[in-house]
């Protein structure tokens, strides 16, 4: 046996038991979710082939509730992009610079994302409590009382309240990514452009933002999959209420999974968050691409 193929073997063994993993905990369960999605199957008894009809029935029937999910998963997406993301680079761009502090202030704004997301639900139930929260007290206090809502129990705010504590928890782990890429940005450039008579701002605009753009696509992708694949949070806060107000895919797929014993429906809501989230991905990648 020859030195190429014993390296070959080699290389193979090495790698066997992450491919293993990696087939197990992913590959496998995707390929049983969209095996049972053709299924009508309560998760014990005997399973009853229907095709296609879960995917007709999802998109089609009120009654499952799955686009008004997604409407409020993209909407969470949206403000996860437009609100959160800038906050974070705002952030980025202003510690950036090496203010006084830095550190210090590193440290606290990432603190939220090392934080249990089952604590900070129930951190927020407390600040949104409509007798003794936070929130209403402060209005009360201020003469606003006329403002105070039962946040979390009204449909028309219950979403908003909820989007709230995810921009909190995750904007120091945005901020941290496009910090670690302001820092990279090589000092000559900007001192080359103070020199030629650039504010801070301009600097920012024209040196550190397109340098920094890879970063911002993986923030983006991440925001994007991550609003869509939005759980926890929402569970701990409404469970999907009030009304299905705050109802997104997973809270859903679980409802059908655990509540309603269809298991045939739930996987084939499992498989569309998978599409979507791999949509997403690569419609942010082609984007970034054609902008460059």
């Amino acid at each position: 046996m020859n030195k190429k193929v014993i390296s070959t073997i080699n290389i193979i063994l090495f790698l066997l038991p992450a491919l293993i993993l990696f087939v197990g905990v992913l590959i496998a369960p995707i390929a049983l979710s969209g095996y049972y999605s053709f299924f009508d199957w309560n998760g014990f008894g005997p399973k009853e082939f229907i095709g296609l009809s879960n995917y007709r029935e999802l998109f089609s029937s009120n009654a499952i509730g799955f686009m008004k999910a997604l409407r409020n998963s993209l909407l969470l997406a949206a403000l996860s992009v437009f609100v959160q993301l800038p906050v974070s680079l705002g952030l980025a761009l202003i510690l950036g610079r090496g203010i006084k502090g830095e550190r210090g202030f590193l440290a606290v704004y990432f603190m939220p994302v090392l934080i249990s997301t089952v604590v900070i639900g129930q951190l927020w139930l407390k600040i949104y409590n409509p007798s003794y929260g936070i929130l209403n007290v402060f209005l009360t206090k201020i003469g606003l009382e006329s403002l105070t809502r039962i946040w979390l129990g009204t449909p028309e705010t219950a979403l908003g309240a909820c989007f709230a504590p995810t921009l909190w928890q995750y904007v120091g782990y945005h901020m941290l990514l496009m910090y670690a890429g302001v820092k990279g940005v090589s000092p000559e450039l900007r001192e080359a452009a103070k020199i030629d008579g650039a504010t801070n701002g301009q600097v920012n605009r024209y040196i550190v933002i397109p340098c920094i753009k890879p970063i911002i696509k993986v923030s983006v992708i991440f925001a994007i999959t991550g609003s869509l694949k939005s759980f926890d949070l929402i569970y701990v806060l409404t469970n999907g209420g009030p009304l299905h107000a705050t109802e997104v895919p997973s809270t859903l797929m679980i409802n059908m999974l655990f509540l309603r014993n269809r298991y045939g429906m739930g996987s084939t809501i499992a498989v569309m968050l998978i599409i979507l989230c791999f949509a997403f991905a690569l419609l942010i990648n082609r984007l970034f691409k054609e902008d460059r």
